[in-house]
């Protein structure tokens, strides 16, 4: 069996898209409590609670970005997103840890 393909981003990059006007989908796959004690601005919590709803709200034309810790867990989230019908998903390198050491200004809580 093969992966959907998904592509790497960059904090860089995401930060970009974030000031700027590009539509995207953010969900991170970190436990509730990391979560709630930190995210990047406008993402939301996708976990097995949560998947069902998600599949059936989502757009799945704008680009998803999907978070995790440190940028491993993503990747796998991502292949599997990819094959749930988004048109671009992309696994966040670094992740949240390195989101909020390089945005420790654009962390919401």
């Amino acid at each position: 069996m093969t992966t959907a393909p998904f592509h790497h981003l960059d904090i860089a990059a995401l930060a970009d898209w974030l000031e700027g006007d590009t539509p995207v989908t953010l969900v991170d796959i970190r436990d509730p409590q990391s979560y709630a004690q930190g995210r990047v601005p406008g993402s939301q919590r996708l976990g097995n609670d949560t998947v069902e709803a998600f599949l059936d709200q989502a757009p799945r034309q704008a680009p998803l970005v999907v978070i995790c810790y440190h940028g491993h867990s993503s990747q796998q989230a991502a292949a599997w997103l990819a094959g749930q019908g988004f048109a671009e998903v992309y696994s966040l390198d670094g992740g949240f840890t390195d989101w909020q050491h390089r945005h420790p200004d654009r962390v919401e809580r």
